[in-house]
């Protein structure tokens, strides 16, 4: 069988710089490329494109759908001590799960969630 060896998020926000500037500043990407509308971002193995949508109904709306990935980590504690020290914008809290993953979440400033989980 075929196998996937990467993926890539396509996100739509609706300020392009300031959202390039959250991931980079934030959570820690590098931008890869850019073309007019668009932001290639990459962290480790993870990668997002965020194209420039003004106007767009932000994800923050749609509730419990607004989650866009859960990202598996070598470190939960060390990450989410990064990200609360830049300043990001907390979901939830780093935990312990009884599903046997330590993880916590963030919000993007579109309202995309991301959940960040490392195997206890």
């Amino acid at each position: 069988m075929a196998q996937i060896h990467k993926s890539t998020f396509v996100l739509a926000v609706s300020d392009l710089e300031k959202s390039r500037r959250y991931y980079m500043d934030v959570l820690g990407f590098v931008e890869d490329m850019r073309v007019e509308g668009w932001s290639f971002l990459s962290r480790g193995e993870c990668h997002i494109r965020l194209g420039d949508c003004p106007g767009i109904k932000p994800m923050s709306d749609a509730q419990d759908h607004s989650w866009i990935s859960y990202l598996h980590v070598d470190d939960a504690k060390e990450l989410y001590d990064e990200f609360v020290r830049k300043g990001a914008d907390l979901w939830h809290k780093i935990g312990d799960k009884p599903w046997g993953m330590r993880e916590f979440g963030i919000v993007t400033p579109d309202g995309h969630r991301i959940v960040f989980g490392q195997q206890l």
